[in-house]
């Protein structure tokens, strides 16, 4: 890993590359970067998060062009750069032994107290630069809040979701998410009353 993390990589070297590797990496500036060295593992709130979108969405969209993707799909946001979403959607027809996403309309990073800066700065902006995608989506683990970038023609509007009773429409891919599919099975610790202090 020494030897490859001081070399460049083409996206196709780091696919090549990532073949023999035990663990999933991202490509950032031409190196790569365990994905979960910026993750410090995935808690079960993430993980559940994580099923339940991917759950809901394949249902939705079986039949369709559009299935949704695990983080072993990459999506490539620069010439020297490939990012691993939690989960994505592609609506390319599929090809065999290809390793990145080729027409992706959504991106989902499930948020970590770990990711969520990286999350909401770079990586945000790298999605908002991908000429087919139509929504990023922000998803809280620590509450029931979700953040929507709907891309409209050359810019970007956003929409925030609170609550279980939400429900997101992505009529881009013919889907939706309720927050309540979304945040099944998790629990969500009490509120402190920032008047009270309790």
């Amino acid at each position: 890993m020494a030897d490859a993390a001081r070399r460049i990589m083409t996206p196709e070297e780091f696919f090549a590359w990532q073949r023999d590797q035990d663990e999933l990496y991202e490509l950032i500036d031409g190196h790569p970067v365990p994905r979960h060295r910026m993750m410090t593992g995935a808690s079960l709130q993430h993980d559940q998060a994580t099923v339940n979108i991917i759950i809901s969405l394949g249902t939705q969209l079986k039949g369709t062009p559009c299935r949704p993707t695990t983080a072993d799909v990459a999506i490539r946001t620069s010439i020297m750069d490939l990012r691993r979403p939690d989960v994505m959607v592609e609506c390319a027809a599929l090809v065999p032994d290809t390793y990145e996403a080729r027409e992706p309309k959504l991106v989902v990073e499930v948020a970590s107290p770990s990711t969520t800066a990286v999350d909401r700065a770079r990586k945000l902006e790298e999605y908002k630069r991908h000429p087919t995608l139509a929504y990023i989506l922000l998803v809280e683990t620590l509450k029931p809040q979700a953040l929507l970038y709907a891309r409209q023609g050359d810019a970007w509007a956003i929409a925030t979701f609170e609550g279980v009773d939400a429900i997101i429409d992505l009529p881009a891919i013919g889907a939706r998410l309720a927050l309540a599919e979304v945040y099944e099975g998790l629990t969500f610790a009490p509120r402190r009353n920032v008047a009270t202090g309790a």
